[in-house]
């Protein structure tokens, strides 16, 4: 595809964007790259870091502030969907009123909403908060590649958003490391308190660095009814998912919240060709490789994020872990997404994006069968080959993402699809979580009452037993106090086995979604536009 010179979405073609002042260039500490990039990337840091860390405090909030699974659940979906609805209008903000201003409020926003989660004492205050961090954070991610973009030259720009790619990718992989660390030595709200420094050097570090950078013919306008359309679509498909278990799959409540997702989508697509300056332009689509790079994205997120979120709940409740030794057990998972992106860009500058892109879900599929048939006394070696294979799976589609979705787009529309990039793999996250919730919700309502009856314990009331099914569906053992010690035993047995069955489907769902992400990687091809993309920026 070449670059069309027709500016469609009034957000300044390939006109390079300028310093406020008037000046294309900037000496000194203000608007230095490579300082601007380390400015960038502690902001970054804390977005990314928030996507996985919360997974290892999960259990910790869960007990302490009495939440439910869906709760739980809500914790992590409330601060993907924010970021998944709100990056494109975000990066259409930085272009009208300057990245910098734009990266210097989610920043702020971002810490503030992190100390008031620190400070909060319900569940429904911290999944607000949540909501908040992820409106804050989506301010961060587009205003970020904006400043690289217009830092640094044409040269020197694919290793810098390499370097930045790396930087989300050893966060979003170390979250649950350093989360294990906090929840076990001080607690779960240290968790979010972290960011508040963090976020206070950012701020400092952007006001003394940060160079606004402003797209000469920024958009006037946004597209109000599209965000609310697709933030309603979005809701209502996450929020039936999320309840299905609750509400039963033949429920009318259900499938009223699916069809209202249904509707909103297609009322979103039908909107999007009407109006002037759309949320997403849905010709970005003409473009397979692109296209495919998008679903890609959702797939991985969809696997990774998915499986990510019950085996906290498998370390920390079946095998008893303390939450640092839980985030060490997933130390191989970290490192091998660490050691693996540098390899993956060499390998994807060498072949092109297709072959590294389907080996990784291929990768990503094994590893995700292999989660499926862990068992409750597994061993940590089993455990550390499946998490290492996991890593090594996904890095190829960490770094190969920008090449295929920014480098098949239009030079116009390639901050649209920067956006729409970050936007798929949010939006995956938050239908893996809500999609093997589901899975694993149904599995456990399922099978609980069996087993227990095979155990020859004590009848359950139907309310007892919806109590005990909440308590398997994260790996606890429902033991009320003063229960004898052999009955407690088999109690155990019983949840952990049905959590057991529940987790090894909702993995085998995930490496048949890594499948079909395998013959998607097929579709991906270099962008004809990924060197002339580099070219937007002035130092």
């Amino acid at each position: 595809m070449t670059s069309q010179t027709i500016d469609t979405t009034g957000s300044g073609g390939d006109a390079p964007e300028v310093p406020s002042d008037g000046s294309p260039s900037s000496s000194g500490l203000r608007g230095h790259p490579w300082f601007t990039l380390i400015t960038v990337a502690v902001g970054v840091m804390m977005v990314a870091l928030d996507g996985t860390i919360v997974a290892i405090a999960n259990p910790a909030i869960q007990k302490d502030l009495g939440a439910s699974f869906a709760d739980v659940q809500w914790i992590t979906n409330g601060y993907f969907l924010a970021l998944a609805v709100s990056l494109i209008t975000a990066g259409k903000l930085g272009d009208r009123f300057g990245h910098r201003q734009t990266f210097l409020i989610g920043v702020t926003g971002f810490a503030a909403a992190s100390g008031a989660i620190g400070l909060s004492n319900s569940i429904a205050a911290v999944v607000t908060f949540r909501v908040l961090q992820g409106l804050f954070g989506a301010l961060l991610m587009p205003a970020a590649l904006g400043l690289l973009r217009a830092t640094f030259p044409a040269e020197k720009l694919n290793m810098a958003i390499g370097i930045w790619g790396m930087v989300i990718g050893a966060s979003t992989a170390g979250g649950p490391i350093l989360g294990g660390v906090l929840v076990e030595h001080v607690n779960w709200q240290s968790v979010f308190f972290i960011n508040v420094p963090v976020g206070a050097i950012a701020l400092v570090l952007g006001l003394l660095i940060l160079l606004d950078h402003r797209a000469e013919n920024a958009p006037r306008s946004f597209d109000i009814l599209g965000i609310a359309l697709l933030s309603g679509a979005m809701f209502c498909l996450v929020w039936a998912l999320i309840k299905a278990p609750t509400w039963g799959w033949g429920d009318g409540k259900t499938w009223t919240f699916i069809a209202a997702s249904l509707l909103g989508f297609a009322l979103f697509s039908f909107w999007e060709t009407k109006v002037k300056e759309p949320l997403i332009p849905l010709g970005l689509f003409r473009s397979v490789p692109l296209s495919a790079g998008v679903v890609l994205m959702v797939l991985m997120a969809i696997a990774f994020m998915g499986g990510l979120f019950f085996v906290t709940f498998y370390l920390q409740n079946v095998h008893g872990m303390k939450p640092i030794d839980a985030g060490l057990h997933l130390l191989p998972l970290t490192g091998m997404m660490i050691v693996g992106s540098p390899l993956a860009g060499a390998l994807i500058t060498k072949l092109g994006p297709r072959i590294p892109l389907a080996g990784g879900m291929a990768a990503t599929a094994i590893a995700m069968y292999g989660m499926s048939t862990l068992k409750v006394d597994t061993g940590s070696a089993v455990m550390s080959l499946w998490f290492a294979l996991l890593g090594l799976g996904l890095a190829p589609v960490m770094v190969g993402a920008t090449e295929v979705i920014v480098g098949n787009a239009p030079m116009e529309l390639s901050g649209v699809a920067g956006g729409l990039q970050q936007a798929a793999m949010q939006i995956g996250g938050s239908l893996g979580t809500a999609v093997l919730g589901a899975v694993m919700a149904s599995k456990v309502d399922g099978d609980l009452a069996g087993n227990w009856k095979d155990a020859d314990l004590p009848p359950l009331t139907p309310a007892q037993l919806d109590q005990a099914s909440e308590a398997v569906q994260v790996g606890v053992a429902p033991v009320a106090k003063g229960t004898p010690e052999a009955i407690a035993a088999k109690i155990a047995d019983v949840a952990h086995d049905t959590f057991i069955s529940g987790m090894s489907l909702a993995s085998l769902v995930a490496c048949g979604v890594a499948v079909v992400a395998v013959f998607v990687a097929l579709l991906t091809k270099r962008g004809a536009n990924a060197d002339a993309g580099a070219g937007v920026g002035h130092i």
